[in-house]
């Protein structure tokens, strides 16, 4: 699916659209086209100098007059090129708002409701299109596994894409007559602007636990990232927060008297909440209240973390107007999330779910939520990314001691050594008492679990969820956790019982 569209752009004023920009070499630049990659900049273009990360755009200057752009988005002024310049003092943020712009601010027209979270967004995002395609809405998805323009699906490459693509794929939606669209707003997103110049109808903050401390630093920054998602919102526009979770429910003070304020809660009173009946491997049964008004719904999705993340979907889509018979029909309607204890089946006499969960928080409520639905152990496989938030690891080692056995393994190692890796996961499990095994090789770890699992066990495979690669080194290789774990389900299964091994934890 492409997302581009062929049609000429109307030429942007800088100097309406930022009425403060400082202008070098004119007095005004009219723009019809941009870009923050050099490599895609062509002839007549504006070039974005975005100071990265690791390079700062300004270096790429005199390469991009060369190539042939016509003018520069900057934070200082440059001396050695010879195009115009608008200085602004943050090229991220009016750059985002430039190609919004650009792309004719498709937000305006469209219905868009944003989530962030350290977990669950995916998932509420997913819950969110479900409810609205159920009732009949024609629904876009820009997230973690997929971005969908409501007609045409394809693999995400990030959670929440850059600027341009951002604004273009909103923008080609409502060419393609979709009026509704779910976006996952990740913490780097809000903290970049990525997403500054598009307005939402509905900000979700699911929960704020340890996450990404490797760009953030430390989780006071990472939170102020969070609560910058209502800074994107349009006027009576819908806030929704998880007052279960403290940090998310701390965000009310910041939510502006312009706002709605609409709050969800399993364990305590909320604006929207249940009141669960039945926890099984097949869903959960629950009553679903919304101020006085109330209903039984049925999930497919297991735990009691997905029925949380059911409530925060019928917070936006009844404050978007669906009555609540039409929201439990659209919960009902999602049978599964790829690679969120997506449950895998190959007629074994024991349970296997295989699930994005790569936070402490994530990991301990996913095998806590197995632990209530199994007679047997819970046997988890899990490790971490490397080139990462170094400090989450032995967190993730705490929460992975609370299965019964426990296999630690690779993930995402990139370019660190795996078994260092490992060694800062371990270091979580001294104060624990649990003693885990290590199996480097992640397929080798997913075998080794499955051959040792007993009829009534279950076997939680953690880390990488949806994933189709596994990142070594700087190379992708095809690696996806439900083929890996079907395939050593089905050597299982030839193998005679007699020589299968046994281990009791």
């Amino acid at each position: 699916m492409s997302h581009r569209l062929p049609q000429t752009r109307v030429p942007v004023s800088l100097r309406r659209l930022f009425p403060h920009a400082s202008f070098v070499g004119c007095a005004d630049i009219c723009v019809s086209g941009a870009t923050e990659r050099s490599d895609q900049c062509d002839l007549g273009m504006l070039f974005a100098a975005i100071p990265g990360t690791r390079v700062d755009g300004c270096e790429f200057a005199q390469q991009v007059v060369t190539q042939g752009a016509s003018s520069l988005l900057v934070e200082r002024p440059l001396s050695d090129v010879s195009v115009p310049q608008c200085v602004v003092p943050n090229v991220r943020k009016a750059y985002a708002e430039l190609c919004a712009e650009l792309a004719g601010r498709p937000s305006s027209r469209l219905k868009v409701f944003g989530v962030t979270g350290t977990n669950g967004k995916t998932t509420v995002a997913w819950l969110i299109r479900s409810i609205l395609e159920t009732a009949g809405q024609r629904v876009g998805l820009l997230g973690t596994i997929e971005y969908s323009d409501g007609f045409v699906v394809e693999p995400a490459r990030m959670t929440t894409p850059d600027s341009k693509t951002f604004s273009e794929r909103l923008e080609a939606m409502l060419h393609r007559g979709t009026e509704h669209v779910a976006v996952e707003l990740s913490s780097h997103a809000l903290d970049q602007d990525r997403c500054a110049g598009t307005l939402l109808n509905a900000a979700v903050i699911t929960n704020i636990t340890h996450d990404h401390f490797d760009y953030h630093k430390n989780f006071e920054a990472y939170r102020a990232s969070k609560a910058r998602i209502l800074e994107n919102c349009k006027r009576n526009a819908v806030v929704v927060l998880n007052a279960d979770d403290p940090a998310s429910a701390s965000l009310r003070e910041k939510v502006d008297s312009s706002l709605n304020l609409l709050t969800y809660a399993l364990n305590g009173p909320a604006d929207v909440s249940a009141e669960v009946f039945e926890e099984t491997r097949s869903g959960s049964r629950f009553k679903l209240s919304i101020g006085d008004d109330t209903i039984e719904v049925f999930s497919p999705l297991v735990g009691r973390h997905n029925v949380s993340n059911c409530l925060a979907a019928a917070a936006v889509t009844s404050f978007a107007g669906l009555p609540l018979y039409a929201v439990a029909a659209g919960i009902e309607t999602l049978s599964s999330v790829p690679g969120r204890l997506q449950q895998i089946e190959h007629g074994q006499p024991f349970e296997v779910f295989v699930d994005y969960a790569h936070t402490d928080d994530a990991l301990r409520r996913s095998i806590n939520c197995l632990r209530n639905l199994t007679t047997g152990r819970v046997i988890c496989v899990f490790g971490a990314g490397g080139d990462r938030d170094r400090s989450k690891r032995p967190l993730l080692g705490r929460a992975g001691a609370e299965a019964d056995l426990t296999i630690v393994t690779s993930d995402n190692p990139r370019t660190e050594d795996p078994t260092r890796i490992i060694q800062d996961i371990l270091s979580g499990f001294e104060e624990t008492g649990q003693e885990p095994y290590i199996k480097v090789d992640r397929a080798e770890a997913i075998n080794w679990a499955l051959q040792r699992a007993d009829p009534g066990d279950c076997v939680l495979i953690a880390g990488k969820g949806h994933e189709k690669e596994q990142i070594v080194g700087t190379r992708r290789i095809p690696f996806d956790d439900c083929v890996v774990a079907r395939q050593a389900l089905f050597r299982r299964d030839q193998s005679p019982v007699e020589t299968r091994p046994r281990m009791r934890a």
